[in-house]
């Protein structure tokens, strides 16, 4: 029988390297951003600052517009601090994960979930960063879904990732979220 534990599934997860070499959607923007994704050192000293190690799971798949221009940016974060570690599950692979995870009842990516040293889900935040995630709702709303991507897409170029990164952080400087919780009932109230 697989062991369906966070733990044994953070182990057996693949870390973005790995990912980026089997993307079939869309590998060679995987690797363009993963290649250019380089943290903040503002961000990294906040990171190293965290008085606990934290494991950070990813759902996400290839195609996913919103993961690929936020999430090589969280893996270059976790692999230039000494407190983060990051790896990815592809959310079609893992159903009871992300359905535990669901944004206003549907299956949006990525998800990140916030890990303790002993494998705990304490958080998690998804799948946009709140400001494009409320434009969205919003004003992007009204538009057709090319218009609406162009400018997601216009966003992210300007945002370089960092409100996503803040987020995150903020996130876990919080301490906020019972260890052990599978879930809070929204994104909303883990960041």
């Amino acid at each position: 029988m697989k062991d369906l534990t966070l733990e044994a599934r953070y182990n057996g997860a693949l870390t973005l390297d790995q990912f980026v070499a089997q993307a079939a959607a869309n590998h060679e923007l995987w690797a363009t951003f993963a290649k250019r994704a380089a943290p903040d050192a503002d961000l990294v000293a906040r990171v190293n600052r965290l008085s606990a190690r934290r494991h950070l799971l990813v759902l996400l798949e290839d195609w996913c517009g919103d993961a690929v221009n936020t999430i090589p940016a969280l893996a270059a974060l976790a692999g230039a601090s000494a407190t983060l570690d990051l790896r990815i599950l592809t959310r079609d692979e893992n159903p009871d994960l992300m359905d535990a995870h669901l944004t206003g009842g549907t299956r949006s990516i990525p998800i990140v979930m916030v890990l303790d040293e002993a494998y705990h889900e304490v958080g998690w935040w998804g799948p946009r960063p709140a400001p494009l995630k409320s434009w969205v709702r919003s004003e992007g709303h009204a538009l057709d879904k090319t218009a609406r991507y162009r400018e997601v897409r216009r966003w992210y170029a300007r945002d370089r990732a960092q409100t996503t990164l803040t987020e995150i952080l903020a996130l876990l400087e919080a301490r906020r979220c019972r260890p052990g919780r599978l879930a809070p009932a929204s994104p909303a109230s883990s960041v």
